[in-house]
This record gives C-alpha cells, sequence and structure tokens, in this order.
C-alpha cells in the first residue's frame, strides 16, 4: 500500500444495530469500511447476553430496523424476543446485507491515536493490527463494559462464578446446583426466573428493591403479523416522534387531573397493556412531580403485594417507602419473578439489613451468616454509557485522552463528538438519547443523522471535523438543566453513573427525548454543522490539551 494511502475511509467499532446500520449504509455510499468486532459474532450486546432468559424489554416490531426489505419477510415467535431470536435476526441482516465479508471479528480495538499532520486516526487492535482511517465510528453501546464490584475474595470462591454479560457461550446448566444471586437488575431478574426452575435453591441478594413491570409476554402466530404489517410503517414512524423511540403515547393529563378512580382505572390499562407501557406511557407529570409519581408507585407496590404471600418478604421487594422515585431507574420487565418467592427453593437477602461481608471457599458470608452455591452469578450492571468508549485508550489532539478528559464529568456535542478529539464520532453514546431508548430506532434516527454528515464531508472534501468549546459547553448546560426539571437525579442509578465507585455522579443520557434531540441534529446540519469546525485539510488544533 502506498504511504499517504489510508486503509480505510472509515473504522466502525462494535457490530450491534448501529455498527451493522452504519457499515451498510455507508458501503452503499462508495465509502471504504471495515467494522472492528471484539466478539465471535453480529449482535453486539446480543452476542454477549445469552445467560438463561436474556431477552429484550422492547417489544416487536419496534424492536427492529424500519426497512420494509427486511421486516416483509422476518417474523417473531414472541412480543418480546429471548437472545437466541435476536441472535436470528442478526443472521437475517448478514444474509439480506452481507455484512461479515467486510467485518473482523474476534478483534478488541485497544487504543487509536490522533494523527494531525495526516488527520488521520491511527488504530490499534489486540491483534496486533495497526489500521489508518480518515473518521471512526464507535458504536460500543452503553453496556459493553461489564461491572465487577470489588467483593473481597471472588478468586477464592471453588464453584462456578460469572457475570451474566460473560455467561459462557457454551452455557451453564443449573439443574440441582444452589445458586445464588447478587443484583437485582434486568439480568438478574431474568435469571432468577430460569434459575427457580431447575435448581435446588435460588439465593437472590437485593440491595435496592427493583421496580419490574409486568412484560404480558405472548406468543406472536404468523397470520397475526401478516396482518399487523400494513401498520408497521406507522409504527416506525411514531418511535421517531416519542421520547424513548416506543409506539407509546404518554399521556396529555396529569395524574391529578383526574379523580381517584378514574386514575386507578388507566394505571390498570396500562399495567395490562404491558411492557414499558407503565413508564414510558403514564401520566405525563409522573416523571417530574413527585406527589405525581407517588400514585405511580404505590399502585405498583400493591401490584407486587398481591403476589407475595409473606407480608414481610413483599416488603422487602416493594417497601411502603419508596428507596426512590418510580422509573428514575430503568425499570426491569418480569414474567414470574415476584411469585418465585412463595416457592420453598428461593430465598430473598436484603442487602441493606445484612450486607455481603466478603466471598468464600464455599459461597457468601453476610453479616449474618453464610450462603453455599455452586454457582455465583454476578447480575451486577455496567459501566455504563462511557465505559465502553473510556475503555479504549483514545489519544487525540496534543495527547488528549478521552478517558482523563470525561474523568471530572462527560462533556459533547450532540452526544457525539468531543473537543479534542476530531474525526471522531460515537453513537448511543454519553449526552444522546442511548439508555433512554432502544437500539434500532437509535441507530436510525442518530445514526442516519452521522450517515448524512460524513457524505457531506466527503462531497465537499472535508478531511476534519471537532466539536466547538462553545458547543460543547451549551450542549452539556442544556443536559444538566433539563435533568434538574426531572426527577432522574433523586436515584444513585447507573443513568446518574453512581453505580461505579469514583465516577461523577451526573446524567449520563440526553432527557429531551427522541423529538427535540433529533430537531437539534437537524437544526445544526442545516446550519452548516454548527457547533463544529470543519477543515478541507490537515489543521493543527488550537485547543488547550
Amino acid at each position: 500500500m502506498n504511504e499517504d494511502q489510508l486503509d480505510f475511509d472509515i473504522v466502525i467499532v462494535g457490530a450491534g444495530f448501529a455498527g451493522v446500520f452504519q457499515l451498510h449504509k455507508l458501503r452503499a455510499l462508495g465509502f471504504s469500511v471495515v467494522l472492528l468486532e471484539a466478539g465471535s459474532g453480529l449482535g453486539g450486546i446480543w452476542h454477549w447476553n445469552c445467560y438463561p432468559g436474556a431477552r429484550v424489554d422492547s417489544h416487536v416490531p419496534v424492536y427492529e430496523f424500519s426497512d420494509e426489505e427486511l421486516w416483509r419477510d422476518w417474523y417473531w415467535d414472541e412480543r418480546f424476543p429471548d437472545w437466541k431470536a435476536l441472535r436470528s435476526y442478526f443472521a437475517y441482516l448478514d444474509d439480506k446485507w452481507d455484512l461479515s465479508r467486510d467485518i473482523k471479528f474476534d478483534t478488541r480495538v485497544t487504543g487509536a491515536t490522533w494523527n494531525e499532520d495526516g488527520a488521520t486516526w491511527h488504530v490499534a487492535t489486540d491483534k496486533g493490527d495497526a489500521v489508518r482511517c480518515r473518521f471512526m465510528v464507535v458504536c460500543t453501546g452503553f453496556a459493553s463494559k461489564p461491572h465487577l464490584p470489588d467483593f473481597d475474595g471472588l478468586d477464592d470462591f471453588s464453584g462456578i462464578s460469572t457475570h451474566t454479560a460473560r455467561w459462557p457461550q457454551e452455557g451453564i446448566d443449573m439443574t440441582g446446583l444452589r445458586v445464588g444471586i447478587i443484583g437485582t437488575g434486568a439480568s438478574g431478574v431474568q435469571v432468577t426466573q430460569e434459575a427457580a426452575k431447575v435448581a435446588a435453591s435460588v439465593t437472590v441478594f437485593q440491595r435496592t428493591p427493583i421496580m419490574a413491570l409486568a412484560m404480558q409476554q405472548r406468543a406472536l402466530t404468523r397470520d397475526e403479523q401478516d396482518h399487523a404489517k400494513a401498520g408497521y410503517p406507522a409504527i416506525f414512524q411514531t418511535r421517531t416522534e416519542t421520547f424513548a423511540g416506543f409506539d407509546i403515547i404518554r399521556s396529555d393529563h396529569g395524574a391529578f387531573d383526574v379523580d381517584d378512580d378514574e386514575r386507578r382505572a388507566g394505571f390498570e390499562r396500562m399495567w395490562q397493556a404491558g411492557g414499558f407501557t407503565f413508564w414510558a406511557g403514564n401520566y405525563g407529570d409522573v416523571m417530574i412531580d413527585e406527589a405525581a409519581n407517588r400514585t405511580a408507585y404505590d399502585f405498583w407496590r400493591g401490584k407486587v403485594h398481591e403476589r407475595v404471600n409473606d407480608p414481610a418478604v413483599a416488603e422487602i421487594l416493594a417497601p411502603t417507602e419508596p428507596p426512590h422515585p418510580f422509573g428514575v431507574k430503568r425499570p426491569s420487565l418480569e414474567q414470574t419473578y415476584y411469585d418465585l418467592f412463595n416457592q420453598a427453593n428461593v430465598t430473598l437477602v436484603d442487602l441493606q439489613a445484612n450486607p455481603i461481608k466478603r466471598i468464600t471457599a464455599a459461597g457468601v458470608r453476610t453479616a449474618a451468616t453464610e450462603h453455599e452455591f455452586d454457582l455465583i452469578v454476578l447480575a451486577t450492571g455496567f459501566d455504563a454509557v462511557t465505559g465502553g468508549l473510556t475503555s479504549i485508550d483514545f489519544e487525540g489532539t496534543n495527547g488528549r485522552r478521552l478517558k482523563a478528559s470525561w474523568a471530572d464529568g462527560v462533556h459533547t456535542h450532540l452526544g457525539l463528538a468531543s473537543v479534542g478529539f476530531p474525526n471522531l464520532i460515537y453513537l448511543y453514546g454519553p449526552q444522546s438519547p442511548s439508555g433512554f431508548c432502544n437500539g434500532p430506532t437509535c441507530a436510525e434516527v442518530q445514526g442516519g443523522w452521522v450517515i448524512d454528515l460524513l457524505t457531506h464531508l466527503r462531497d465537499r472534501g472535508v478531511t476534519r471535523i471537532e466539536a466547538t468549546q462553545e458547543a460543547e459547553q451549551a450542549w452539556s448546560e442544556q443536559v444538566a438543566m433539563i435533568s434538574e426539571m426531572s426527577l432522574f437525579t433523586k436515584a444513585d442509578s447507573w443513568y446518574m453513573g453512581a453505580n461505579i465507585p469514583g465516577k461523577k455522579r451526573e446524567l449520563l443520557n440526553y432527557p429531551g427525548g427522541i423529538p427535540l434531540y433529533a430537531d437539534q441534529c437537524r437544526t445544526s446540519a442545516a446550519n452548516g454543522y454548527s457547533g463544529f469546525e470543519l477543515a478541507k485539510g490537515p489543521t493543527r488544533s488550537t485547543e488547550a490539551g
């Protein structure tokens, strides 16, 4: 290869929804593109999430691409598909879009260094690759870096221990095992539901109650889907017009605009609709007014207590006083979770009253006793939103490193780019809708804008783009302002980065919703990509390192 010739126009990192969408579209537009993926297959989180019970919390057809060439001949078996169905969907995408020919699997990007003289990124991988590109589009997602709490003695455990996000691809047979599950987020709820069917015993360690909602799962027939497909274009349009990218419309009424009976009837309709309807489609003031929020919490609590026989256990699962406002932590969806605590083989440990002291060779020692296990499941979440990006050693202008740059707080423009890191674009990342949105919707709304941007730059000979300091500051101020108007700041959630020791407590996702976000992206484009500095040749940055 000629020394002055780039290896690729664009390097994409990550083969989830955002990454494969970028690869398919950019390749069709004539860009030279390669996608680097740490896993051995397509799917992003759906390659890694293969633990028992893993399934999506967004109903179909919301959780798929809107391209009719894809959905016309694709069918799901369930309203909320499991990980196996999602892998099949990505295999279908591969067949339709011929993705794998431009993907290097089992290749983890370890670092990337900006070269100002050539206006290029030099990308390094764990395989020893050294790739040069003009632009990097990083699609690592908001849940790609598992969080392992620093439990004393974890290496001493003589049985099997695994994080749900690193479940062995060959699986683990839990039949007859004594299983301990630490954490009650989505993966903890899902593993518990499966383990309780076959394990000799299941012990659930709960730090904070999960406000899980009724999934209302059901099978889907082909005839039913064929009939429904006439309405798919309208559904895909609606998901671009709602806060979280669903076809769920939030009520125009406040919780106290109706009397108690009508409000309870409204709550019941939302509950029976299932999925995120009780969250994303609730009364308009539930996420901004604590009194309105309390009415939703009390309704949820009543639903839990109806299903749990032991009042003391029910109170731990759904306490009289909420640990935080309803919905400010992402709700999980459950099918049988609360019923399981009526089974003789399922035990709940309240870590607020009885904290873990250490992991032992035999199991888990709490302040009160020692629990013996054959399998310990760490359902302990992720260094969410930023972790996938900061785990790559990005070195930008003047030696600036992304991890250090964000150490005192995230700063971006449009949740897409940061000062000091030219030609680096990240999707589904910090200060974008990410954790408040579902993957396919963001891949198309946010990703489509990025594709238009890259095409604009190429067609005008622009070789360098960088966010401005002023735009970055204004965007961060907007995120902070909107977050203070909501109740999200009132919980120590991964939304706030509060689950990771030492991480700054701040709202990591854009809280204004998909329509407002997309409108501001379009405004930037219409104004010649305002908030960015564009240059047609290598130009040294003047910002301080």
